[in-house]
């Protein structure tokens, strides 16, 4: 019968002992007897019982008890636990007291004190099979309310027989479908076959459900109203008690908006959002592919870099939207460029590649079949583009790389086209270029250059050398202080290969600041040394160094760390300082000019200076560029440009200095034309600083004439 809890309630212990024999007698001993002497401690027992989650099966009580009678502790104990069966004890004839508690307590029975045993037990195993009943039943209604609750949820239910005959559906199956009970009871589910799965499908689904008894899986299916929808279809097989199958119940639910959230999630994984495109992720899954075909068949592939051209200036001055807009115009423009089979994507930016795949097997001939696409891109690119209110022009430069197979990997494809790109603008822009091997190792080359300048800086390989400037043919001036790097290897480096190095990576920065530095702190030497005190020395300053925030006040720290007197050094600038805000480079000019620090105009002649900005500049000196004097004596164009700028320079009131004087005929001409202060190897070449200063006491000593 299982283990329950019996109570037994009388204030008399020897009729609780009798009673605990008899129960034990009747139902075993599996079960547990508890006893109370009155009824306020039969309700404790009930209570701790319930608070671990035990109930009381049949409780026995005497009726006239000390305290709460039994009848009251009956109806109480029915108030707490409506399901125990109650049996009441009574030797009195209280009519009245019986009537209540068999009324409000759900009385079971009751029998007369002194009690027959037999009797006791009988009913005893009575009230105790009917409380296991009683359980029962309410656990089956319970299963058949939960049953029913679950049948109408929004999981699609469908009940059929063994025939696979339609018997019930539910109102989701309604909702889902289309088709409400009368439309589809005693009819097939294959009226919702949506004609996506063939007959090895439904033969393979039958066929597991016999084996296992359930099949689930992703099917299509046919609404009433012809549209076909996804869902997710459990089928499970209920058989009788002889173990045959008597019911199919289907149940599905309606995926198609998983579907649509897994189709958006899969297009922001492998395309772009903005142009449509396949991103970085799909492209080179595809590039992958291409590239194990070239190895299948022979074949050649390429690889095309296309980057357009200023689409940073345009991004800066007409705003974002103007940008994208262009982006997604330009890949409009590109698509009818590719042929079908080939892959057109975009990597962020303005950065758009294709792959090409199944060129011809000769090299040559292939790269005859890329250059007819890259033109063909170029000519749709390089057209105007309405932006708005604004008609833009633009283009692209193109790198190409050629592959066979799988022998380069897939970032050393990117690599090779990346390069070819940036030849491309190299050559003017607008244009493509196909990757040499020997670009590969001229980038390699840049990037272990770059990291040994970025070692140099930290460790201080920089020496500064001085060239002498030198007014008329007898007055040493002052020097220009020129940046040397001593490397520990290679020796002496070229300012030419690592300046434009420094200026691109941005490394120039604390280069400078190292340069202004050190030159300020010589030249605070120098004002000590009565022969060289009036010594002016020129300091090269990038627009890169000059454009930052803090530029002024990194001067004016290195002026008070060294002492050194403002008005004699001079900050060379070139003129593509000149190019951007250059109001704002007026205004930091006339700062430091205050502080007593004069400003040459370097190479002046090669840039794009405006002569309306030039006359507002606080400018003390033009600087001759050495390309003009180098062919002054041969060349009319040069000695006319350089009489031009003495000219321009003494309208505005500054000084004029030529640069790159190797010869006494060159240093007439200039002195005839009006400059009278030079810089060259006519006079000394670069020289470190103790063999500057050796040459200028020797230039004293020769010529009598100190700097003044």
């Amino acid at each position: 019968m299982g283990s329950s809890i019996i109570l037994c309630v009388d204030d008399d212990v020897v009729v609780l002992n009798a009673l605990r024999s008899l129960i034990v007698k009747a139902l075993g001993s599996g079960n547990v007897v508890e006893i109370a002497e009155t009824g306020e401690e039969a309700l404790e027992i009930c209570a701790e019982l319930q608070q671990e989650g035990r109930e009381i099966s049949v409780v026995i009580s005497d009726f006239i008890m000390p305290g709460m009678r039994g009848d009251e502790l009956l109806i109480r104990l029915h108030e707490i636990s409506p399901h125990t069966i109650k049996i009441m004890l009574t030797g009195q004839s209280d009519l009245q007291g019986l009537k209540r508690t068999i009324n409000d307590s759900n009385l079971y029975r009751f029998l007369e004190k002194p009690f027959n045993n037999d009797d006791l037990m009988l009913t005893v195993k009575s009230a105790f099979k009917t409380y296991l009943q009683a359980n029962e039943l309410e656990r089956q209604n319970a299963a058949l309310r939960i049953a029913a609750v679950a049948f109408e949820s929004q999981e699609a239910i469908l009940i059929t027989d063994a025939h696979s005959t339609i018997l019930n559906i539910n109102k989701a199956f309604t909702e889902i479908t289309g088709y409400t009970a009368s439309e589809v009871v005693g009819k097939k589910p294959s009226l919702l076959k949506s004609g996506r799965h063939d007959a090895d499908f439904y033969r393979e689904m039958w066929h597991v459900l016999e084996q296992q008894g359930i099949w689930q899986g992703e099917i299509w299916d046919r609404r009433k109203n012809g549209e076909t929808y996804p869902k997710i279809l459990t089928i499970s097989s209920v058989k009788n008690c002889y173990g045959v199958v008597s019911h199919y119940v289907g149940a599905f639910l309606d995926i198609t908006e998983r579907k649509k959230a897994e189709a958006k999630i899969q297009y922001l994984a492998f395309f772009d959002q903005l142009t449509g495109l396949p991103n970085r992720s799909l492209l080179l899954d595809r590039l992958k592919q291409a590239m194990a075909t070239s190895s299948r068949n022979g074949s050649h592939g390429a690889l095309l870099f296309i980057d357009l051209d200023h689409f940073k200036t345009i991004n800066d001055t007409m705003g974002h939207d103007m940008g994208d807009q262009l982006l997604v115009q330009v890949a409009q423009r590109l698509i009818p460029c590719v042929r079908e089979g080939d892959t057109l994507a975009r990597l962020g930016s303005d950065d758009f590649v294709v792959v090409l795949a199944g060129l011809s097997q000769d090299e040559t001939d292939a790269a005859r079949e890329v250059e007819a696409i890259a033109e063909q891109i170029l000519a749709a690119l390089n057209q105007t583009y309405p932006l708005g209110d604004v008609i833009q022009n633009s283009s692209a430069s193109i790198g190409i790389t050629l592959f066979s197979g799988d022998q380069c990997t897939v970032d050393d494809l990117m690599k090779q086209a990346d390069l070819s790109m940036y030849k491309s603008k190299e050559a003017g822009r607008n244009a493509f270029c196909f990757f040499d091997p020997g670009m590969e190792a001229s980038v390699r080359k840049r990037v272990t250059l770059e990291q040994d300048l970025r070692q140099a800086i930290e460790q201080h390989q920089f020496q500064l050398y001085y060239q002498a400037q030198v007014l008329g043919d007898g007055q040493l001036t002052g020097a220009e202080a020129l940046v040397r790097w001593l490397h520990p290897q290679r020796g002496l480096v070229s300012p030419a290969d690592f300046i434009p190095l420094a200026e691109e990576t941005g490394l120039i920065l604390p280069l400078g600041r190292w340069i202004l530095a050190a030159a300020c702190s010589q030249l605070a030497t120098w004002n000590l040394r009565p022969e060289m005190a009036m010594f002016s020395l020129a300091v090269n300053v990038s627009a890169l160094q000059f454009r930052q925030a803090d530029f002024v006040n990194q001067v004016l720290e290195i002026l008070e760390n060294t002492g050194v007197n403002p008005q004699r050094l001079k900050i060379e600038l070139t003129e593509s300082l000149l190019v951007d805000n250059v109001l704002e480079i007026i205004e930091k000019m006339h700062v430091l000019k205050a502080r007593g620090i004069r400003f040459s105009l370097d190479d002046f002649g090669t840039g794009y200076s405006s002569l309306a900005y030039l006359k507002r500049l606080p400018l003390d000196q033009l600087k001759i560029d050495q390309s003009f004097v180098r062919e002054i004596l041969s060349n009319p164009n040069d000695a006319a440009i350089v009489k031009t700028i003495v000219a321009l320079a003494q309208s505005l009131g500054f000084g004029v200095i030529s640069e790159g004087v190797e010869t006494e005929a060159q240093r007439s001409f200039l002195v005839s034309s009006g400059c009278h202060s030079h810089q060259g190897y006519y006079f000394s070449k670069p020289l470190p600083l103790e063999a500057f200063e050796e040459f200028a006491r020797q230039f004293f000593a020769r010529t009598k004439v100190q700097p003044s």
